[in-house]
């Protein structure tokens, strides 16, 4: 399906990625360790420059906890497939495999770029809702390709693992939920370390956007070598990367209010 396609397809389906499907999971029901200083992860380890404390509970970590069970499998799959692509029975596993292939052949932002643009290519966006007739699937990446679609946090786990395959090590790749401070809801997306400087891998658009530059959105939690963690409170993403000011008054009144929708599916 050609490139014009599927950009259609992401407009008509961007509220498929809303994190909607995060919704039965109460995000501030989260636990996470005492804040003891030696358990909070460096502020510039992780993306957007914030520290963030393990996650001991709660149904964002049992989410991940179940990904990564399925992905023990997977892996089982894809080491059989690289070693004897011919007799191969998972069309998923050779797609995967390829586009590993591909980014291991560039360096550099390149081999970032041609990740988030394969797979944005190879799942269409659908809700969990439309596609398993629930909400808040978390679907591993061999079975999403297989499936066809997914929604955001699909297309963030998938470029995750992608990631790592094709050569970068785990401190430098992570799956980041953020806030939607502007029209509410939660947004998945996969970020790399490079040189230094985090970038983010959106299924809603091809190119990539550093950290700095994101606006609109508040990070909640990220998720990996450490498991899932919840980053600490910080300011709206647009105050940070330098736009204009707002006052602490409106932050805190946004700040409530995306804390009040995260009580309801969106």
């Amino acid at each position: 399906m050609g490139l014009s396609v599927y950009a259609r397809a992401w407009r008509a389906g961007i509220i498929a990625c809303g994190l909607a499907w995060f919704g039965p999971v109460d995000l501030r029901a989260e636990t996470a360790e005492p804040s003891a200083p030696a358990e909070l992860i460096q502020q510039s380890a992780e993306p957007f420059g914030l520290a963030a404390s393990p996650l001991q509970s709660g149904g964002l970590r049992d989410k991940w906890l179940g990904v990564q069970r399925q992905l023990d499998d997977e892996m089982v799959q894809l080491a059989l497939c690289e070693g004897d692509r011919d007799g191969c029975v998972s069309p998923a596993a050779l797609k995967f495999l390829d586009i590993v292939d591909a980014a291991r052949s560039r360096e550099g932002r390149a081999r970032l770029g041609e990740i988030n643009r394969a797979i944005n290519l190879a799942i269409r966006p659908i809700s969990d809702l439309a596609q398993h007739g629930q909400v808040d699937v978390w679907t591993s990446p061999l079975a999403t390709l297989a499936l066809g679609g997914g929604d955001c946090e699909d297309y963030a786990i998938a470029k995750f693992i992608a990631l790592r395959r094709a050569g970068l090590t785990p401190d430098d790749v992570r799956i980041v939920v953020l806030r939607d401070t502007i029209h509410g809801g939660d947004h998945a997306v996969a970020a790399a370390r490079l040189d230094g400087h985090w970038l983010t891998l959106d299924n809603r658009r091809m190119a990539m956007v550093e950290d700095a530059d994101v606006r609109n959105f508040r990070p909640t939690f990220v998720i990996g070598e450490h498991g899932v963690m919840r980053y600490a409170d910080g300011p709206l993403l647009a105050d940070i990367s330098g736009s204009t000011p707002v006052a602490p008054l409106v932050v805190s009144s946004l700040a409530a209010s995306a804390d009040r929708s995260s009580e309801r599916a969106d």
